[in-house]
């Protein structure tokens, strides 16, 4: 059986969950969400537990155990806490600032480039090198910050760009001169 699978799932106080056809309704304090699933798996909520139960072992069905138990889960987690990705900004003149919902990034290019959220996430910008993304639901706030980073990606061989906070910053050396 699925590792991941046969985990309940604990709801915290004030998150609701609705079983429908071919998908979930998660309801909470920030919000709420609706995750698709297959309908091949079945989901049981009873005392304050979710469970995602598979009808056979056929390897479909094992990949799907995992995956839904691990959405409904990212769901609950979404309308209760929130999701928060954090990004810096590393260069000579590089900043960003808030105008109104979106984000304004100075970084280097010979105009700022303005980046609007979708709706469900916002931004926070405490500092002007560090960008803070939030919302409820964790692949879109990953892909909003993804699309952040594109903006200018780091550079290899210079400490400059928009990083992750928790990414490694590799360097590659630089030339070491011709040799006679």
């Amino acid at each position: 059986m699925s590792r991941i699978g046969r985990q309940p799932i604990p709801l915290p106080k004030g998150v609701a969950v609705e079983v429908a056809l071919g998908q979930v309704k998660v309801k909470g304090p920030k919000g709420e969400l609706s995750v698709p699933i297959s309908p091949e798996m079945r989901v049981v909520v009873e005392g304050g537990l979710v469970r995602v139960e598979r009808p056979s072992d056929d390897r479909r069905h094992r990949s799907l155990h995992g995956l839904t138990r691990t959405l409904i889960a990212n769901a609950v987690k979404g309308v209760s806490e929130g999701y928060v990705r954090e990004l810096l900004i590393k260069g000579i003149g590089y900043r960003a600032r808030l105008s109104g919902r979106a984000v304004e990034l100075t970084v280097g290019y010979s105009h700022p480039v303005v980046v609007e959220p979708p709706p469900g996430v916002s931004f926070e910008v405490p500092e002007p090198t560090k960008i803070r993304v939030l919302g409820i639901d964790k692949q879109l706030v990953g892909q909003v910050a993804a699309n952040l980073r594109a903006v200018r990606r780091p550079s290899a061989y210079h400490e400059k760009g928009i990083y992750y906070a928790d990414e490694p910053i590799r360097l590659k050396p630089g030339k070491a001169g011709a040799k006679k």
